[in-house]
């Protein structure tokens, strides 16, 4: 898949008149001079509207990134020279009637290096600044409260709500078409060119659409950015605080919530009478865009089904076949919604807790999702089945989390009642969430009795390794009950030993492999033929703090399963597992500096035994029960996929 960084915006020679009478209709060629009189460079001119604003900060976006960029600007030519603006982008400031004649001579190319620039293969951005801008409205001009960024696609020179919106949905309906569609067939909007001065028109729907679609995109803007326009006397040539990729989740937001704005603008409008709809009073979506563009877990792919006529598990991690995948759903603001699944999934009580901990941010974890799996076979012939077989959503409201299943996979591991054969948007599960007390309660369709996990941190990696701000690691001990009677428990004894690893230098920069550089050592409690299990059992993590790049990977951690251990199909003597997790090298092309913590592969294995501190590098298991493997990707890109389905 080709990453938004990469997105480049169509040179495309679309335009539409900047005053004088406009037509509804949607221009052909929309040039308003030929190449003839075009060869005498004159003054780029437009206007800029929600009302008409006036004081907004125009400019002429030459390198793509969304956000003025003053001197100098390199742009690389046809013929391969550079010409080179030494005072940035063309920008100027809109005047009355939201007017702006902005001097594009910059654009003009010495001919012994390549032809001229042209303007109309550019977008155009214009940014309202709070306390500056004005609107000017029917009775009077009025600053605007909240800064809102807006954009026009190559060789529109109006710059309103309604242009960003056909910008971005043209955006994205080219990048995800083999056959780039036309710019102006995203420009109509039931019969509004969405390219036109709609004040001039007096098409009080079009400019009610925009009123609201403004209020919006200012809801949006992340207030430290707004703060600052504010603050600081801005007159919005700074270098922006919004990075590049955020501009464009910002337009995308706009084109994936466009029609529950429009929906509302139409209730307002009484009997279609749009000219007395207040924009300012509406109820619009509350929908936070986290413009740093993280990079979040989209997929899993789990492989627990043992090939080759092998019936029971752990086999060769080479004879392991796919039996489950999960895919992972966001808002735009980066929050969990809910994850599906073909095949069943893996619940695990601590990993749920986690995720309230975050508060469904995966961004502000270390390691986004801890794996689980499940073992039961009936996984593997559900997987092979086309479509969805179980559903987790979250609601972080009302602080719950409920699964609905096709599956009987959790008949044995969960206690879960017999006769589950469909999707029925019916929560077989429930997991809600106690904030102040710490607590996850499960109750499951046909069980008697609720399970609860209470979170308990003290000496876990969560109190030592967590500052207050994430990411996190949030891996704590707990307490687990059902009907009153202690499951199980896992206390954290101390806060760990801290070691280099053997072998390697503390200072060497191509260390590749993963040590065990910091043990938290715990104790199991459960009945007494498990609480030995472990003997002195910790979690292992590898701390590395090198070119600046800081490393809290969770390695190794044991856990029991009893109900998944009396599986008939899985061979273990007595529950006592572990997960062995793997993550880009520290020297590798693939490593994300920003977020280097993000798991690759687990495998499930048999626990042995606890390593010493400073062992490794640690290797891959030959035999598993069970392989997870992960797929990230950017915010921007996740979202984008999601308007072309």
């Amino acid at each position: 898949m080709k990453r938004l960084i990469s997105l480049s915006v169509p040179l495309l020679s679309l335009a539409i008149a900047g005053c004088g009478e406009e037509s509804d209709e949607l221009p052909v060629d929309g040039r308003e001079f030929d190449g003839v009189t075009y060869s005498e460079r004159a003054p780029y001119e437009g206007r800029v509207i929600d009302g008409y604003l006036n004081n907004a900060r125009v400019w002429l976006d030459l390198d793509d990134n969304g956000q003025y960029t003053a001197g100098p600007v390199e742009i690389e030519l046809d013929s391969g020279n550079t010409h080179v603006l030494e005072n940035g982008e063309p920008t100027v400031m809109s005047g009355p009637g939201g007017r702006f004649s902005m001097d594009v001579s910059a654009l003009d190319v010495p001919p012994s290096i390549g032809a001229n620039l042209d303007p109309r293969d550019y977008p155009l951005y214009a940014l309202a600044i709070p306390g500056q801008t004005l609107e000017e409205r029917s009775y009077g001009d009025e600053p605007v409260t909240r800064a809102f960024l807006m954009s026009a696609s190559p060789g529109v020179t109006n710059i309103t709500p309604l242009t960003t919106l056909a910008r971005f949905r043209s955006l994205a309906g080219q990048w995800n078409t083999e056959n780039p569609i036309p710019d102006n067939r995203f420009a109509d909007l039931d019969g509004i060119n969405l390219w036109k001065d709609y004040i001039l028109a007096n098409d009080d729907r079009a400019h009610a659409y925009a009123r609201a679609l403004a209020r919006f995109m200012a809801s949006q803007i992340p207030d430290g950015y707004n703060d600052y326009l504010a603050g600081n006397g801005s007159d919005g040539s700074e270098a922006s605080l919004l990075p590049r990729d955020g501009v464009y989740l910002l337009g995308y937001s706009v084109v994936q919530n466009v029609d529950e704005v429009i929906a509302i603008v139409d209730a307002a409008a009484s009997g279609g009478n749009y000219g007395n709809v207040d924009a300012d009073t509406l109820e619009l979506p509350d929908v936070d865009v986290e413009v740093s563009n993280p990079r979040l877990l989209v997929s899993q792919r789990i492989s627990a089904r043992p090939t080759r006529g092998v019936e029971r598990l752990p086999v060769g991690t080479s004879d392991l076949g796919t039996s489950a995948e999960l895919s992972f759903e966001y808002s735009e603001g980066g929050r969990l919604q809910a994850v599906s699944s073909g095949g069943c999934m893996g619940i695990s009580l601590p990993e749920m807790a986690r995720l309230f901990q975050a508060d469904g941010y995966m961004t502000n974890l270390k390691t986004q999702w801890l794996p689980s799996v499940s073992l039961s076979p009936l996984s593997a012939e559900k997987y092979d089945d086309e479509g969805v077989d179980e559903r987790l959503e979250f609601d972080w409201q009302a602080r719950e989390a409920r699964l609905d299943t096709a599956t009987a996979c959790h008949q044995q591991t969960l206690g879960l009642a017999h006769g589950i054969t469909e999707l029925d948007e019916i929560s077989d599960v429930v997991w809600k969430w106690n904030d102040q007390a710490g607590t996850l309660e499960e109750s499951a369709t046909g069980r008697a009795d609720n399970r609860v996990l209470t979170v308990e941190s003290a000496n876990s990696p969560a109190e030592v390794l967590d500052g207050e701000q994430p990411p996190r690691d949030l891996v704590s001990g707990y307490q687990l009950s059902e009907g009153g009677g202690l499951e199980a428990g896992v206390q954290f004894t101390g806060g760990g030993a801290t070691c280099t690893p053997q072998g390697v230098a503390p200072n060497d920069t191509e260390r590749n492999g993963q040590y065990a550089t910091r043990l938290f050592p715990f104790s199991f409690t459960s009945d007494v033929a498990a609480s030995d299990l472990f003997g002195a059992g910790a979690y292992e993590y590898d701390i590395d703090d090198r070119n600046g790049v800081s490393v809290a990977r969770l390695l190794r951690f044991p856990f029991l399963d009893r109900a998944t251990a009396n599986l008939p199909e899985v061979d273990s003597a007595n529950g006592a597992f572990q997960w062995q997790l793997f993550y880009d090298a520290l020297n590798g092309d693939g490593l994300d500096l920003q977020r280097p913590n993000l798991l690759k592969m687990a495998y499930l294995v048999d626990f042995l035994a606890t390593s010493e501190c400073g062992d490794g590098p640690l290797d891959r298991p030959g035999r598993a029960y069970a392989t997870v493997e992960y797929e990230y990707q950017s915010l921007s890109d996740y979202l984008l996929d999601k308007l072309s389905e």
